[in-house]
């Protein structure tokens, strides 16, 4: 993609994560963008100031005056330039200073003086990232607008394996190449979007669900809003964090409660999304205490169906309304979605599979195929959900943009 003439800053801070930075410095020029690194003092004991300098074509900065003589680094000047400032990693000592307004090195004053999207990549231990310190000052900036790219999970260097990991070069770029290029073209566009489980009560305790997390629908909805949607998630019972601000969110727990959000809303939408792994069928008669051993237990539990949100929409959805629905699959992938496109009145369907090392339930990826009603496939390779979010999104746009 070509970023030619686009103006990045890219913040480093004092964290192991940094030694991937030159990575992305180098993606990002080898794109056409002009990059300048401001680096905390910190920064330096992980990442060189010339390797970032020789990469990016720019003086490596750290401090508010440089040399001998007192050049000022104009830390105004800066955030009027930039066309988007990433700070990555970011530590919880600079989330901390971020969020409370402390000003005390450059990275940090041109942070209060950027007028461009700011956009942070958390990188910390995973007991660290859950602190509720650490949870409170992320709220904090993203009520501010700042853009968070959340952690991820994967193994940590004190040897523990959890959320806490930074984001990746390739999906630092993603975010950045998706805020410099399309920022606002879905502006004035309302999308709904569904993510997680359902639950279904067997009694006041037990249910019947499914191990949907609910982060491919959060990582959509969060790329639609950076694109200037007016997006609206009803959301299950799942445990997906680091929903960006500007999305209206709509908790409920049954497969009936997902129904009345969205067939209420859906007339006054453009487009609708439903990733939510919605449980086809649901107790049909739940009791409203907790079953006892001593009353005989469950030795028998009648179902019956869910409502179908997916063939309402289908049945009601106007020609100028957009419908994407889900497949996970598990046997016949391809003939199953395709059927589920047709059967459900879909724009286009998005089929994974759970035989797919990497994709489905929980994972931080996702390995998708996208067919449309106009009988185009698009295959996509293994990528973060963020990635994969993007290329939803972008399909998307070409119906929208019609």
């Amino acid at each position: 993609m070509n970023l030619k003439g686009k103006k990045v800053i890219l913040g480093i801070t004092g964290g192991i994560a940094a030694y991937k930075m030159p990575l992305l410095v180098r993606m990002l020029k080898k794109a056409g963008a002009e990059v300048q690194v401001l680096l905390t003092p910190a920064a330096h004991e992980f990442v060189t100031p010339l390797t970032l300098a020789t990469l990016s074509g720019n003086p490596a900065l750290t401090n508010f005056t440089e040399g001998g003589e007192g050049v000022w680094n104009n830390h105004v000047e800066l955030g009027l330039w930039a066309d988007v400032m990433l700070i990555a990693p970011a530590t919880a000592n600079t989330m901390a200073e971020l969020a409370h307004g402390n000003s005390s090195n450059l990275l940090l004053t041109v942070f209060l003086s950027a007028r461009c999207p700011v956009i942070i990549a958390p990188a910390m231990d995973l007991d660290m990232y859950r602190h509720d310190s650490v949870r409170d000052n992320l709220e904090t900036l993203r009520n501010r607008g700042t853009l968070i790219i959340p952690a991820e999970s994967g193994e940590l260097v004190s040897g523990l394996s959890g959320e806490g990991r930074m984001a990746e070069p390739e999906t630092l770029f993603a975010f950045l190449e998706t805020t410099l290029l399309h920022g606002s073209r879905l502006t004035g566009k309302k999308i709904l979007v569904t993510a997680g489980p359902t639950f279904e009560p067997i009694d006041a305790v037990r249910f019947i669900g499914n191990h949907s997390s609910g982060k491919m629908g959060f990582a959509l909805a969060n790329v639609l809003a950076e694109q200037g949607a007016d997006v609206t998630l009803v959301y299950g019972p799942g445990s997906a964090r680091d929903l960006d601000h500007r999305v209206k969110r709509i908790d409920v727990t049954t497969a009936d409660e997902m129904y009345t959000a969205c067939t209420d809303c859906f007339s006054n939408m453009d487009a609708a999304i439903l990733s939510a792994a919605v449980a086809d069928f649901k107790p049909k008669n739940a009791a409203a205490h907790k079953i006892k051993k001593e009353q005989g237990g469950i030795s028998n539990i009648e179902l019956e169906e869910t409502q179908d949100i997916l063939a309402a929409l289908g049945k009601v959805k106007s020609k100028d309304q957009v419908l994407v629905g889900f497949a996970l699959e598990t046997d016949n992938e391809v003939s199953n979605a395709k059927s589920k496109l047709e059967r459900k009145n879909l724009d286009f369907i998005v089929m994974n599979s759970l035989r797919d090392a990497g994709a489905g339930f929980g994972t931080a990826t996702n390995r998708i195929s996208v067919f449309t009603k106009a009988g185009k496939t698009h295959n996509f390779d293994l990528k973060p959900k963020r990635e994969v979010a993007s290329d939803i999104a972008e399909i998307l746009y070409s119906y929208l943009k019609k």
